[in-house]
């Protein structure tokens, strides 16, 4: 009778609260990359570029193990709700001594050997929840490693794709300055001829010369920044030599209508906004776990096995050992720890509301000067469309002017080149505003910025 009641105890106690595991499967993480998002951009190579960046990134990985080491956290905290169960065996040998005296009766001196192998459990009843607390405490403390590895996913796409448009306008400077000075060339060759038949001076032939060396250096300024660029690229897609597929200028879509005003409800969605409010309930759960650390606790123990002084008598039913009880303690003094423990975590408390009111306050600043940003860019690319417009009919009508003799040649080369300045500027403004809207992006914590003007 006694073996079932202890095989029913230990039993009863190992299965007394269910195992349970955080998991997040890779489709979930995808999810954090907002593909629709970039497919607005309608860019095959960068959607193609972003596809690689998460495959590969190495600070997308060391998020993702950050997330998987919190897991693990969890599951430690979690298993002091449970029972412990150990097996610990024993060998010994006794040497008593003579003179042993029990009342009228003596031992003589003897030697013997004692064999014990117990199983031993333990449970302590979290009556208060305590244990329970803890555990959403620590959970707590998981989601903000997934935020944080969210907030990974978005700063690494957002900082790719800026990258990704600087390499393209980069390209373009590179092409436009390349036949800027193809244009100084010609001029300096035209001046010079005027120089050799008299109709300039060497001044004007020199301030020529010397613009097309600061055109070259100009050049070289814009290789260097391609190469830096291509570099940068390669470390985020962690491919030392590979090459980086990217669109023609020409082809990218400038995205307009994005609302011009937001809710600051949008600041809910910004991974830093979430850390801290996970934070708060995850100081709160400590406060409540510090204040009922003062109440009694109570552990459920028991132990079944072997006890015996001969090898061949281990397994005999007068061998048996059990022993079960309910072991109840408080501490009645304890120095002040316990009452400093729990002002600590208060004023942690009071310390993480103020750090969650920053964040709201600077995630609002953050939004405002993005879109701040974004507008003036916009704007700014509107009228180096008029600008560029503009200084396209200039030098049309040069060229017009040339052919009915009215304009000379040199005439026409710097009509040239002031429209080949002017498309440098637009390409710049055109640039700056695509890469305001990832700034945007980024700002509003991932959000799709038009969907989150359908739900204003």
């Amino acid at each position: 009778m006694k073996k079932i009641f202890a095989l029913v105890f230990i039993i009863s106690i190992i299965f007394a609260v269910p195992v349970t595991a955080e998991t997040k499967n890779t489709a979930e993480r995808l999810e954090y990359m907002n593909l629709q998002w970039w497919e607005k951009y309608q860019d095959e190579h960068l959607m193609q570029n972003l596809l690689k960046l998460y495959e590969k990134n190495y600070d997308l990985k060391n998020a993702e193990l950050k997330v998987k080491e919190n897991e693990q956290v969890v599951k430690m905290q979690f298993a002091n709700e449970l029972p412990h169960l150990s097996l610990a065996g024993d060998l010994s040998r006794d040497l008593r001594g003579p003179y042993q005296q029990y009342g009228n009766m003596s031992i003589t001196p003897y030697s013997q050997y004692n064999y014990l192998l117990p199983l031993t459990a333990g449970y302590e009843v979290d009556i208060w929840g305590t244990n329970r607390l803890r555990t959403k405490s620590v959970k707590q403390q998981l989601e903000i490693a997934k935020q944080a590895e969210r907030a990974v996913y978005i700063a690494m796409t957002s900082d790719f794709a800026s990258n990704y448009f600087n390499l393209i306008k980069a390209d373009e400077f590179l092409n436009l300055q390349e036949e800027i000075i193809r244009t100084q060339e010609d001029i300096v060759s035209k001046t010079a001829d005027k120089y050799n038949i008299g109709l300039c001076s060497i001044n004007e032939l020199l301030a020529e010369q010397r613009i097309l060396t600061a055109l070259k250096e100009e050049k070289n300024i814009h290789i260097k920044t391609r190469e830096i660029l291509i570099n940068s690229m390669r470390v985020y897609l962690a491919d030392s030599g590979g090459d980086i597929k990217r669109s023609a200028c020409e082809s990218l879509r400038v995205m307009k209508n994005i609302p011009s005003e937001y809710s600051t409800d949008i600041i809910s969605n910004r991974p830093d906004f979430l850390q801290k409010e996970a934070d708060i309930k995850r100081i709160g759960f400590d406060v409540k776990a510090a204040k009922r650390e003062f109440l009694p606790k109570f552990i459920i123990y028991g132990q079944i096995g072997l006890n015996a002084y001969h090898l061949d008598t281990l397994f005999n039913s007068a061998s048996q050992l059990f022993n079960a009880g309910v072991m109840p303690s408080v501490d009645l003094f304890s120095g002040g720890r316990k009452t400093a423990f729990l002002r600590l975590k208060k004023l942690e408390y009071l310390e993480g509301l103020n750090n969650y009111q920053k964040t709201i306050l600077e995630g609002i600043k953050e939004v405002n000067s993005a879109l701040a940003d974004y507008k003036t860019a916009l704007g700014n690319y509107n009228e180096s469309l008029s600008r560029l417009e503009l200084q396209g009919k200039t030098y049309t009508l040069a060229q017009d002017k040339y052919d009915i003799g009215s304009a000379s040649d040199l005439e026409v080369l710097y009509a040239k080149e002031a429209y080949l300045n002017v498309k440098k500027e637009e390409v710049s403004n055109k640039i700056n505003t695509l890469i305001s809207t990832i700034s945007l992006y980024k700002a509003t914590g991932g959000v799709d910025l038009y969907k989150m003007n359908e739900n204003l």
